[in-house]
């Protein structure tokens, strides 16, 4: 790994420990694991286009229905922001600065934008974790508009937010669904959409180990990742590595489950004989 992106990395860990985190730049050091190209100019770019995009809305429109109509006519209208079902093929559609360069991405990535410029113009706005698709809401939560970026910013009737979430999980609408999205919680749904992108690409492994490598960085994960880990470096022909990565998740999971940690150490040794 290079010097520069080793420092990206310590800066992406620094952000996502800080008290306030900066979702836009942890997205954004994000992106350049996913593009060596986007350095820290491309990066202070990406930024001023966020701020360049908040300094084009109305000034105090309103109440929330009104910040999410000045939204949705500036970004999802004047910009044409929005998503396609094309969009969730491409790994271009989770990087936040391609996001701004194409005015394409997935729901969270486009709420990611919406709620980006809307904070930087002073609105009462946060992400919203519905399951399987994103949005965002303005207002105080449990009496909030919501809006659909991926739709171009289209507002939510309680009816379509039942939809929504009936279609993802096949379960109803729970209030607790419509609470704020931490920013780190963002991040680590960012995180599992381009393993699960490249879950299905194999020639891609690169990108699946990057993206846990992130995940690894933050200050809360499951402990299960270290695991997915050093499997992934076996299949990508590291078996050195993988099996000592192994080894050392099984000392972590032996307190708790012995037979698990046994079974993970035989594959350890599976992997130490591929060796020969």
């Amino acid at each position: 790994m290079g010097s520069e992106s080793t420092q990206r990395r310590e800066q992406f860990a620094r952000e996502a420990r800080a008290e306030r985190p900066d979702l836009a730049l942890l997205c954004l050091l994000l992106a350049a694991e996913g593009d060596p190209a986007l350095d820290e100019s491309g990066i202070d770019t990406a930024q001023m286009e966020l701020d360049r995009l908040a300094g084009l809305l109305p000034y105090r429109p309103g109440g929330p229905r009104a910040w999410a109509a000045a939204l949705a006519e500036l970004l999802g209208g004047r910009y044409e922001f929005r998503g396609s079902a094309a969009d969730y093929q491409r790994l271009e559609s989770s990087l936040l600065h391609e996001v701004l360069r194409r005015r394409r991405g997935l729901p969270i990535l486009l709420s990611v934008v919406w709620t980006e410029v809307a904070r930087r113009a002073g609105a009462p706005v946060y992400g919203v974790a519905l399951p399987g698709h994103f949005v965002v809401g303005f207002g105080p939560p449990g009496d909030q508009v919501l809006a659909d970026p991926f739709d171009g910013g289209r507002v939510l009737t309680g009816t379509d937010a039942e939809l929504l979430v009936s279609g993802a999980t096949g379960r109803p609408l729970d209030p607790s669904m419509l609470h704020p999205a931490d920013p780190l919680d963002v991040v680590v749904r960012i995180l599992n959409n381009i393993r699960a992108w490249a879950s299905t690409r194999p020639e891609r492994s690169d990108v699946a180990l990057w993206a846990l490598d992130l995940s690894l960085l933050l200050p809360s994960h499951p402990a299960r990742l270290r695991h997915e880990r050093a499997q992934l470096l076996i299949q990508r022909g590291e078996f050195l590595t993988g099996a000592t990565e192994l080894e050392e998740y099984a000392e972590v999971v032996e307190p708790v489950d012995a037979q698990a940690a046994e079974r993970v150490r035989r594959d350890a040794r599976l992997a130490r004989a591929r060796l020969n």
